[in-house]
C-alpha cells in the first residue's frame, strides 16, 4: 500500500469537498435551496452517467433493488439534504465542524448494528466528541443556532451510509452507485419547492458558481476513492479531518466570517476524539 499516495489524495479529496461547500453556500445567498440541491443533483447525476457509459459500468442491476443499496442510497440523500441546508442556514464554519461527528457516530452504529466491541476509551472519546459538538451548538444560549440541528442530522444520517456500505455484499462499481445517490439527492429538493422561494434563472455567474461545486465534488470523490485503494484506511482516515481546516480558511478569508472561541474548541474537541478513535481502533485491529 502506497500510504503517502493515499494521504495526499485524502487531502485533495476534503479540498474539494471544502470548495464544494463554499460555492453552494455563495448560491444560497440568492438562490433557494430547493433549486441548489435540483441543480447539483441532477448535474451530478449526468456527470456520472457520462463517467458510467464511458468505463462501461452497469447503469441498470438488479443489485441495486437490494436493501443496504437501498438504505445507503436513503441516507446519503437525506444526508445530503441536510447537510446542504445547514451550509445554507448556518456559518460554514460551524456546519463544517458539527459533520466532523460523523466517524463516531459510524462506532455507535457498528457497536449498535453490526455488534462490534468498543471498549470505554472509545466510548470516552466519543463521549468527549459530542461534548465538543455541543459547545458549537450551545442549546439553551442566546447564540444557539436552531438550523445548526441539520448538520447533526446531516451527519447521523452520511454515518448510516457508512454503514449500510459495510453490509454491501454485492460487487457494484462506486460509480453506479453514485449515479442514484445523486439522482435521489436531485428528486428531494421537489420535498423542499413548498418551503422555498419561488426559483429564479441563475445568472451567468452563478452557473459558473454551479459548474465549479459540481466540478469540485466529481473531483473531491475520486480523489477518495483513489486514496481508499492506494493506502491503508488506519492511516489515511484521520487526514478526513482537513476538511474542516480547509473549511475554516475558505469561510475566514473568503466569507468573512468569524468563529468565536467556542467553536474552534468545540471543533478542536471533536477533530481530538475522531483521531483518537481511529488510533485506537488501528491498535485492536492490529492485536487480533
Amino acid at each position: 500500500m502506497d500510504n503517502l499516495k493515499g494521504i495526499l489524495f485524502m487531502i485533495l479529496a476534503m479540498a474539494g469537498f471544502a470548495f464544494e461547500d463554499l460555492f453552494i453556500k455563495i448560491l444560497s445567498a440568492d438562490l433557494p435551496i430547493s433549486e441548489i440541491i435540483i441543480i447539483l443533483g441532477f448535474s451530478g447525476s449526468i456527470i456520472f452517467l457520462l463517467i458510467g457509459l464511458f468505463t462501461r459500468a452497469p447503469i441498470f442491476h438488479r443489485d441495486l433493488l437490494t436493501a443496504p443499496i437501498i438504505v445507503r442510497t436513503l441516507c446519503e440523500l437525506f444526508g445530503a439534504l441536510f447537510f446542504v441546508l445547514a451550509i445554507a442556514l448556518t456559518p460554514l464554519s460551524s456546519a463544517s465542524a458539527i459533520i466532523q461527528v460523523m466517524p463516531l457516530l459510524v462506532t455507535i452504529g457498528a457497536a449498535i448494528f453490526f455488534k462490534e466491541k468498543v471498549g470505554w476509551r472509545r466510548w470516552s472519546a466519543v463521549f468527549v466528541g459530542f461534548l465538543g459538538v455541543l459547545l458549537i451548538l450551545r442549546p439553551g444560549f442566546g447564540s444557539f443556532m436552531p438550523a445548526s440541528i441539520f448538520a447533526l442530522l446531516g451527519a447521523m444520517f452520511l454515518a448510516g451510509r457508512d454503514l449500510a456500505t459495510r453490509a454491501i455484499k454485492v460487487q457494484l462499481p462506486s460509480v453506479t452507485i453514485s449515479l442514484y445517490a445523486f439522482l435521489a439527492f436531485g428528486l428531494s429538493g421537489f420535498l423542499l419547492i413548498p418551503f422555498s422561494t419561488e426559483m429564479i434563472l441563475p445568472s451567468s455567474t452563478q452557473i459558473i458558481y454551479f459548474a465549479g461545486a459540481s466540478a469540485f465534488g466529481v473531483v473531491a470523490y475520486y480523489s477518495i476513492v483513489i486514496a481508499a485503494r492506494t493506502g491503508e484506511m488506519s492511516v489515511i482516515s484521520p487526514f478526513r479531518y482537513s476538511r474542516l481546516v480547509f473549511a475554516l480558511l475558505l469561510s475566514v478569508i473568503i466569507l468573512s466570517e468569524r468563529p468565536d472561541i467556542l467553536t474552534l474548541t468545540g471543533a478542536a474537541i471533536i477533530v481530538a476524539s475522531g483521531v483518537y478513535t481511529f488510533v485506537r481502533e488501528n491498535v485492536l485491529n492490529k492485536s487480533k
